[in-house]
């Protein structure tokens, strides 16, 4: 029998840590339905940490990143935290290769937030998107009656 021992790497590599994100400052300009002053989508989308995004308004809330000029999109990453209420948050990220639509759904997912348990969502996507011009994010931010406020911790594109 022949045998080698190999490193963990070579066989779960790890793409994403070389992974150059896009800094969308400088590629893009951000939609949103709605900002609280303190917690601007900026907070969320630089490539430094930041402290998030947070709707001014409860219910659903729409982020849109309209690039520039068109590019292939191969990761999405989001980032979700709520620590003060329990709540049944869905979101649907979508895109388009043109500003104005139509738009293509890539994924949509409920998550329950606990304070007992479950307090953040990361969701890390490898996709191809190509020529892609907006990317659209849908928050609902809890399904029951509108009681929260839709927030966003981070989103990256690569």
């Amino acid at each position: 029998m022949r045998k080698k021992i190999i490193n963990s790497d070579t066989i779960n590599p790890r793409p994403h840590s070389q992974e150059q994100w896009l800094d969308l400052e400088e590629v893009a300009r951000v939609e949103v339905t709605s900002e609280d002053p303190n917690f601007p989508i900026e907070a969320a989308l630089a490539t430094r940490e930041g402290s998030g995004w947070r709707a001014a308004e409860k219910g659903k809330q729409i982020i849109r990143i309209v690039l520039d000029n068109p590019r292939t999109l191969r990761r999405i990453r989001l980032e979700f935290s709520e620590t003060e209420i329990e709540r049944t948050q869905e979101f649907t990220l979508r895109w388009s290769d043109e500003t104005a639509g139509p738009f293509r759904e890539i994924v949509r997912q409920q998550w329950n937030f606990s304070s007992q348990g479950s307090t953040s969502e990361v969701e890390d996507y490898q996709v191809q998107l190509k020529n892609l011009s907006v990317l659209e994010l849908t928050l609902k931010p809890d399904l029951t009656p509108n009681n929260a406020f839709a927030t966003l911790a981070r989103c990256r594109v690569a």
